[in-house]
């Protein structure tokens, strides 16, 4: 039998605060566009701080730090990833693409492309989009988009808690980057 012993936390690695803020980050962006939820607010701020994405967008009704639910979830993380409140989603989204960062909601919509299927383009700044948990991401802010992106699901329901679809969207696209 393999010997596969659990790490102890002082054996992580981890950085510290001054150490995550001066580390390179992932050319990704994450918008989260009316999240209710306080623990799913935090548990996106944890995988952005596990892929070390460089910033967060909380849109419109999207609670911000310093919160005690968020936090209780986040574990710190909002200490070390960028963020920044906008009122309104669209306008935010028009903003970044003048600065060339293309669009992407995360959403289930005709054309859209299925997240096996997306190929970051090298050296290409990406915002992805999360949206509210009941009616998902605006259909202005869908349509101003560049892409849609889709995860397959293959079940029942067709729905993933928006914790769960940032994490399965961050992890595939930073892997392919």
């Amino acid at each position: 039998m393999k010997n596969n012993r659990k790490l102890k936390n002082n054996e992580l690695d981890r950085k510290t605060i001054a150490e995550f803020k001066a580390s390179t980050k992932t050319p990704l962006l994450i918008i989260l566009d009316n999240i209710r939820s306080l623990n799913n607010i935090g548990s996106v701020f944890r995988t952005a701080d596990a892929f070390l994405i460089e910033k967060i967008y909380l849109c419109g009704i999207t609670a911000t730090p310093p919160h005690k639910d968020i936090q209780k979830t986040a574990l710190g993380a909002t200490e070390t990833v960028d963020w920044e409140h906008h009122e309104d989603t669209l306008k935010l989204v028009e903003d970044l693409k003048l600065e060339n960062i293309k669009i992407l909601s995360i959403e289930q919509a005709e054309n859209a492309i299925l997240l096996n299927d997306f190929i970051p383009q090298p050296n290409q700044k990406y915002a992805v989009i999360f949206g509210n948990e009941v009616k998902g991401v605006q259909q202005d802010v869908v349509s101003e988009s560049d892409d849609v992106i889709e995860i397959p699901q293959y079940g029942s329901k067709h729905s993933l808690n928006i914790s769960v679809s940032a994490g399965v969207v961050i992890w595939d696209i930073f892997n392919k980057i």
